[in-house]
C-alpha cells in the first residue's frame, strides 16, 4: 500500500497529466489521494514543494530505469543499447524527464529552477527535493558515471578514457532520438546505432 506522499504525487502526476500546472489545485489533489489537505501541507509544504517532489521523483524513476538498462544481459554495446532505448523511451513518456534531460520544459509543467529554496521540511524526502534537480549535464554525467562503473566491474581491464567517451556517445545519441524522433512510421529509438558504434570502439567494448 503506498503512503500519504506516494499517493498524493501518484495524484499529483495524473491532475498534470490531464490540465497544467497552473490549474491544478492542491485540494483535489489531496481529495484525489485520499487524504487531508493538512497531510499535503505536512509533506510537501506547498505546491512548489510539490512540484519539487514530482520532479524529484522523475529525476529518481529515470535513474532507477538506468541502472535496470546496466543490469541487462548482454556486453557493454548490448547494455549501453539497452540504456539508450530506456532513455528515448523515458524522455517521450515524461514531459518531466525529458525537462530534465534537456533543459526544455513543456509549458504547463512545474519549472522547478523557479522555485527551489532553502528546504526548512521536517521531511527528509522533501529536503532532498527542495534541493533541486540535477541539471541536464549533471544528469547525464551522473549516468555516464553509473555505466562506466557498472560495465567495468568484473569485466577485463577497459580504457578508462574510452568507456566513458562510448558511456556519453549512447546517451547523447539516445537524446537525439528524443529530442528529433525518426519520420512517422519509422521505428527507432537509438538502439542499434549505439550497437553499431560500440562495434567500432574496441576498447571501450571488451
Amino acid at each position: 500500500m503506498p503512503t500519504a506522499r506516494e499517493a498524493l504525487l501518484d495524484a499529483a502526476h495524473a491532475a498534470l497529466a490531464a490540465r497544467p500546472w497552473a490549474a491544478v489545485r492542491m485540494v483535489d489533489v489531496a481529495a484525489a489521494a485520499g487524504v487531508s489537505r493538512q497531510t499535503l501541507y505536512n509533506e510537501f509544504g506547498g505546491k512548489d514543494g510539490l512540484a519539487r517532489a514530482l520532479v524529484r521523483r522523475a529525476a529518481d524513476g529515470y535513474l532507477a530505469g538506468v541502472e535496470r538498462a546496466l543490469g541487462s544481459a548482454g556486453g557493454t554495446g548490448d547494455r549501453l543499447a539497452a540504456t539508450a532505448a530506456w532513455t528515448v523511451r523515458a524522455t517521450r513518456a515524461s514531459a518531466l524527464v525529458r525537462g530534465l534531460l534537456t533543459g526544455c520544459w513543456r509549458e504547463g509543467s512545474p519549472c522547478p529552477c523557479a522555485c527551489v529554496r532553502r528546504s526548512a521540511s521536517a521531511v527528509p524526502a522533501q529536503r532532498r527535493a527542495d534541493a533541486g534537480p540535477p541539471s541536464p549535464a549533471e544528469l547525464l554525467g551522473e549516468v555516464r558515471d553509473r555505466a562506466v562503473a557498472a560495465l567495468d566491474e568484473g569485466r577485463p581491464p577497459h580504457d578508462p578514457a574510452a568507456l566513458a567517451l562510448a558511456c556519453e556517445l549512447a546517451l547523447r545519441l539516445a537524446l537525439s532520438y528524443a529530442l528529433v524522433p525518426p519520420p512517422a512510421g519509422v521505428a527507432g529509438d537509438g538502439a542499434q546505432l549505439v550497437r553499431d558504434i560500440m562495434d567500432r570502439l574496441p576498447d571501450a567494448a571488451a
